[in-house]
């Protein structure tokens, strides 16, 4: 089984102009952040704007991607869909291309209960054989994914091997990590899915992060991990503090418009975003640019 850890990118999908899938461009960006050092690569998350893919396009890029990353680092690869039968098809045809780990996001839209979450997440991990990655985002999904299901999924389904939190509440990731890290014969992974909480996360027993910055600034997310990984916390801590001027510039709109509009203001033909997730208004453009013009100052690459 291939290692959880590390800094993972959810990798751009570059796009042309009528929003067709940019694979050129796209396997360009696998190389950028295999040349900087990360852990693996992740296809068809959320800054890959999978929320706004059809099935086809899904497994177009996929393929795109594990051709191209040619076995270097895992690649990870978003399959959750509303539907339990939708992600087991989804996480089949993954498995069957290649992909190393699944990430699968929490049902969303409709409610869910912490049963039927632990019957869905059973059903697809159970159809494939590769690790799967549970995904939660509730403020996306509309469903949180407690910790005491995590530690029931970790506990019960062998290939259930990591657990991304983006619910920005330390405290739930606090927890993810504790109640799997005791669990015997089992090596849990649990990844920060916001950026900013990828050090603390580290020092309490997390194994890493799942982190949108690094289509920014790939080196600079890489360096906290190395940094952490070498025993200098203070280096570390340094590393992760500057990102936040960028982060900051969420504010102005979706985050991952503002990635994605950030990777092309520094010189990377990814496109915007699909419509009509697309737009920032003048004045954040302007203040991202000039966020952008310090943190090259300030040494992030």
């Amino acid at each position: 089984m291939p290692e959880i850890k590390g800094i993972i990118p959810p990798i751009l999908t570059p796009m042309n102009d009528d929003e067709s899938i940019n694979e050129a461009e796209l396997r360009h960006q696998v190389n950028r952040m295999i040349d900087a050092g990360v852990s693996g690569v992740f296809a068809l998350g959320t800054n890959g704007e999978a929320y706004a893919l059809s099935h086809k396009e899904k497994v177009q890029i996929l393929k795109v991607v594990v051709d191209e990353t040619k076995g270097r680092v895992p690649v990870y690869a978003g399959t959750g869909c509303p539907t339990t039968k939708e992600t087991i098809t989804l996480s089949k045809e993954a498995e069957d291309i290649g992909a190393d780990i699944l990430s699968v996001i929490v049902p969303y839209f409709a409610a869910a209960s912490q049963d039927e979450l632990y019957e869905h997440y059973k059903a697809v991990a159970g159809a494939v054989k590769i690790p799967v990655v549970l995904y939660n985002i509730p403020a996306r999904t509309g469903n949180a994914l407690a910790p005491s299901t995590v530690a029931r999924l970790a506990k019960d389904i062998p290939n259930v091997l990591g657990a991304k939190d983006s619910s920005g509440n330390f405290d739930n990731m606090k927890q993810y990590i504790e109640l799997t890290s005791e669990i015997p014969g089992k090596d849990f992974s649990v990844l920060s899915g916001n950026d900013s909480l990828i050090l603390p996360a580290m020092m309490f027993g997390g194994k890493g992060g799942i982190a949108g910055c690094a289509n920014v600034f790939p080196r600079t997310m890489v360096e906290i991990y190395e940094a952490f990984k070498a025993g200098d916390i203070e280096r570390a801590k340094k590393v992760q503090d500057s990102i936040r001027i960028f982060r900051n510039c969420f504010k102005y709109g979706n985050p991952n418009t503002i990635v994605k509009m950030a990777a092309g203001l520094l010189g990377d033909p990814v496109g915007p975003c699909r419509r009509p997730f697309s737009s920032i208004t003048p004045e954040g453009l302007e203040a991202l640019k000039k966020t952008l013009e310090q943190c090259k100052a300030n040494g992030l690459h």
